[in-house]
């Protein structure tokens, strides 16, 4: 105790108390700030990328699943759907896919990374209603030549086994292609560019 009465180590522990206690507050209190700044669990769902496994997919099968709000198709394609793509380039209005919207690695024939698999968002570029697959090949109501690929009912667009856009429908480029990569042989991750991608 100094000379004035004072009990300076009492003074100094309530300072030390009340700060800690002071310090505890804010943390408890800055905890529920913060954590609206993170995403909730939905809103990172919707933009999380999406593991397909593609092992189990026979030529000519098509899986769906959701990405971001939209419909994306894994197509598993045979040799002979890919030697069709050539034989309709004439009949396309974008066969090199130099106006529509993928990433540079699906700027092919193909439109991707391998070309047995096409990952494409569904949509229709008219108006996003969901094409139809129609693998067979032979005359269809709405081609007589048909070589296999996507007819949009609504407005009536056809695309090949590429997504690629005919000329003379209402549909304004191809089907678009989402970034995606192979994690393996059996399974890719819709949402994710290859390592190195451009």
């Amino acid at each position: 105790m100094s000379a004035d009465g004072v009990n300076n180590e009492r003074r100094r522990f309530l300072i030390a108390a009340t700060s800690a206690v002071g310090a505890v507050g804010v943390g408890f209190a800055a905890v529920p700030f913060l954590s609206t700044w993170k995403p909730s669990a939905r809103a990172q769902a919707v933009g999380a990328p999406v593991q397909v496994n593609v092992s189990k997919l026979k030529d000519g099968q098509i899986l769906k699943v959701q990405w971001r709000g939209q419909t994306i198709g894994v197509l598993k394609r045979s040799q002979a759907m890919l030697g069709h793509l050539p034989e309709v380039d004439a009949r396309l209005r974008d066969p090199d896919s130099t106006e529509s919207d993928q990433p540079a690695y699906a700027a092919n024939e193909a439109r991707a990374l391998r070309p047995e698999y096409l990952v494409v968002n569904m949509h229709c570029t008219h108006l996003g209603c969901i094409p139809t697959l129609v693998p067979q090949v032979g005359a269809q109501p709405f081609d007589p030549e048909w070589k296999g690929g996507f007819y949009c009912p609504c407005h009536k667009s056809k695309f090949d086994m590429s997504g690629r856009v005919y000329s003379g429908v209402p549909a304004p480029t191809n089907l678009k292609v989402p970034p995606y990569s192979f994690i393996d042989d059996q399974t890719l991750m819709i949402g994710v560019d290859p390592e190195g991608a451009a």
